[in-house]
């Protein structure tokens, strides 16, 4: 019986002090952790909701970070500290706009409470609105709209020739012909119809030719469209970006024929030049060796700023020779953290496209 009233005594003792430590700092009580919008219609806009605390501790209590695992959701909180029996509020305002159908999110508040971490839920659901013409041809330009404005040729074989088209409505009262000006030579491009009518839909036909293109990697062409034969070469908005990736076909070579082939191997591939002073041009040597059993063929090099030169000092490296490619990194407009890449493209199976990295940080100069 001693034993039996002895445990009850501890257990209760144990209740105590543990009410009296969670109640000897701040304490946040919410009146709810989740918010249920119900069906909410994505025409209408953003959506709020607020959740309610109280300080039920003994300590100021201070929110130290809100926390939406969605960009969707945009959260405002209490500031100021929160003296004890003090109240607060977190909101949360969510976007539907192209989020149809149910949601759930959250939100972590992070305190200095005893409870130091709360997740707050928002849920419901998204009626979508009714889609128009804006919706299905995104991009305006002068008289029509499009349904991109990029069309992009994601992987094309070297010498291949390929055809793909953009969507285009007619916006104008009155028909519209359309024209292109400045097309390259491997792209071909025209309307169908060339003479749109009023309120009608019709496409732009591009067929890129990556023989004729003669290049290798991404590469990007832009096309100016001409309304009825009138041309403004100051009008930027009015173009058509047309992208492509120029890759070479490895997918027909034997095991023999790999076996053969060459081999581009670097001794590093990431370039730290530390701290310079803004103003300042660093060099660098990129070293690297043809471990395969036929010539490494430099298809292309191209950097993605032009603060960086690159200068390959060979173009052909003969099996088991080695070369290198002179960098030079002009920090001058350049401040912060930088992180430059050029691209390499070679005639290696394996490796067709290697990056290489220049990085470091750039200091403004001492006044």
């Amino acid at each position: 019986m001693k034993r039996i009233l002895f445990s009850l005594f501890a257990i209760v003792a144990l209740v105590i002090s543990s009410n009296v430590y969670s109640q000897g700092k701040a304490f946040i009580k919410f009146d709810k952790t989740v918010h249920d919008f119900g069906k909410i219609k994505e025409a209408d806009g953003p959506a709020k909701c607020v959740y309610n605390f109280v300080n039920t501790g003994t300590e100021a209590l201070i929110i130290t970070n809100v926390k939406p695992n969605c960009g969707c959701t945009t959260p405002e909180w209490t500031k100021a500290p929160i003296p004890p029996n003090g109240k607060g509020y977190i909101s949360a305002i969510f976007d539907p706009k192209n989020r149809p159908g149910a949601f759930n999110k959250t939100i972590r508040v992070t305190t200095n409470a005893g409870n130091s971490n709360v997740i707050l839920r928002l849920k419901g659901e998204v009626i979508p609105r009714k889609k128009g013409i804006n919706d299905f041809y995104p991009q305006e330009m002068n008289k029509i709209r499009l349904s991109t404005n990029h069309l992009a040729f994601q992987n094309i074989v070297s010498g291949s020739i390929t055809t793909d088209t953009v969507k285009i409505v007619s916006i104008a009262d009155e028909p519209v012909k359309i024209s292109f000006n400045r097309v390259p030579k491997h792209i071909t491009i025209k309307a169908i119809p060339e003479t749109l009518k009023p309120k009608k839909e019709g496409l732009i036909v591009v067929t890129y030719d990556a023989g004729l293109k003669d290049d290798w990697g991404f590469v990007i062409d832009r096309v100016p469209i001409v309304f009825n034969d009138q041309f403004n070469p100051k009008d930027r908005k009015s173009r058509l970006t047309i992208s492509a990736n120029i890759q070479e076909d490895f997918s027909k070579l034997s095991d023999a024929e790999k076996a053969k082939a060459p081999r581009i191997k670097f001794e590093n591939k990431v370039f730290n030049f530390g701290t310079i002073t803004q103003g300042e041009s660093v060099d660098h040597t990129f070293k690297f060796k043809n471990t395969g059993k036929s010539e490494l063929i430099i298809r292309k090099t191209k950097a993605s700023c032009g603060c960086t030169i690159v200068n390959p000092a060979d173009k052909v490296i003969a099996p088991g020779a080695s070369s290198s490619f002179a960098v030079k990194f002009n920090s001058r407009g350049k401040k912060g953290k930088q992180n430059k890449t050029i691209t390499v493209i070679t005639n290696d199976p394996e490796n067709p496209s290697l990056i290489l990295k220049v990085t470091g940080l750039v200091n403004m100069p001492q006044k």
